[in-house]
């Protein structure tokens, strides 16, 4: 399976994975500089500027490591601060997530938050 725009994905996603996409979505575009873009890798939504920045597993998409829900992945979330501890470590030593099972679990600040902070990263590359 070879994903090449969000139709596609959006097409093969349980409702509620493709609300979690969708919002989430909508928080990067809204709060990434507009340097930033936004291209499907890896059949799912990868944000970069510089290097990577974030991304958007769906568990529907093969080889994500998760079993459901919609993960969001930070590519250098070790070197954030996350004051609050909001993204779990997982055995990636460079990457730091959060899986969503509901669109509700999504904390618009915190996700917002982190991101700042990845942007702000990312433009010191």
């Amino acid at each position: 399976m070879r994903i090449r725009n969000y139709a596609e994905l959006f097409s093969i996603l349980p409702e509620e994975e493709r609300i979690i996409v969708d919002v989430l979505r909508e928080i990067i575009i809204e709060t990434l500089p507009s340097y930033c873009k936004e291209k499907i890798s890896y059949n799912v939504p990868f944000f970069y500027g510089k290097k990577g920045i974030c991304i958007i597993w769906p568990s529907t998409v093969p080889r994500g490591g998760i079993k459901q829900g919609v993960l969001l992945g930070f590519w250098y979330g070790s070197k954030l601060q996350d004051a609050a501890n909001y993204l779990t470590r997982g055995t990636n030593k460079r990457i730091y997530y959060r899986v969503y099972l509901s669109p509700t679990e999504i904390n618009i600040n915190d996700v917002s938050r982190l991101l700042k902070e990845a942007a702000d990263l990312d433009q010191k590359w």
